[in-house]
């Protein structure tokens, strides 16, 4: 929902410009299940809990339109959380309707946060930002990176980042890992050895300055499990916009 000017109002509508900037989605609305596009697979529903108490509801474009409908009824007709954090009562509904026609499913939750786009924080090690001349031993990909998705990186292709290195190397990244019209997701990693020492933050405020004069919707996101990554948005002191609940093919 927006007010007379075009702002966002509810958290119900950022958690909506997060799931397009996670996955696009057809002319219908529906979630595309495309990893060449996405680069993962889209769930078979996405229902968003509001800290505010509003919901929005994304299904996958591969649900069948009647089992669709079905669903749709069943989350309007459903009362909405007590909070952010109680699952919400039409899930397992919802659960019983996708699996009748789309076989076995599994939950996954995710919180959302919302980056402010004036968010400062200090440099907690070497900063390193697009533009410069990137030295040779931060020139190899780090973790799970593939050394051509490491090169596009560099290149600028994936969008803004921002490292902290020491000894010449790469301890903490924030890259966007993903980019839409109206949004941009953070994705951080911070070497194991260097975590709880507020890298990870660091990088995550110079990667939004970057992305903020763009007039995107910055988001930063994880699984409810990662307690560690919810201590980066705890540390930037990020708004919490609520919970994501995934039904999955398992």
């Amino acid at each position: 929902m927006t007010n007379d000017d075009g702002l966002v109002t509810t958290d119900a509508e950022l958690l909506a410009i997060e799931a397009e900037t996670l996955w696009t989605s057809d002319d219908r609305g529906r979630l595309l299940n495309d990893r060449e596009v996405n680069g993962r697979t889209a769930p078979h529903l996405v229902l968003g809990a509001g800290a505010d108490g509003t919901r929005a509801i994304f299904l996958g474009s591969d649900v069948p339109e009647n089992a669709a409908q079905v669903v749709e009824r069943v989350v309007a007709d459903s009362p909405p959380p007590t909070d952010a954090v109680e699952q919400p009562p039409a899930l397992d509904n919802c659960r019983k309707v996708l699996e009748k026609v789309m076989g076995p499913v599994r939950l996954e939750v995710g919180v959302s946060y919302l980056i402010p786009p004036d968010l400062t924080v200090g440099p907690t090690a070497d900063l390193v930002l697009p533009g410069g001349n990137l030295p040779r031993s931060l020139r190899s990909p780090v973790d799970h990176w593939a050394a051509e998705e490491w090169q596009r990186l560099l290149g600028g292709d994936r969008g803004p980042w921002a490292m902290a290195t020491a000894n010449g190397r790469v301890i903490s990244l924030c890259h966007s890992a993903r980019l839409a019209e109206r949004g941009a997701e953070a994705g951080t990693w911070t070497d194991p050895a260097f975590r709880g020492r507020g890298h990870a933050a660091a990088v995550t405020a110079a990667w939004a300055s970057q992305v903020a004069p763009s007039g995107r919707c910055l988001f930063y996101s994880t699984s409810a499990k990662n307690h560690s990554s919810q201590r980066v948005a705890e540390r930037l002191q990020l708004r919490c916009l609520g919970l994501m609940w995934h039904l999955v093919a398992s």
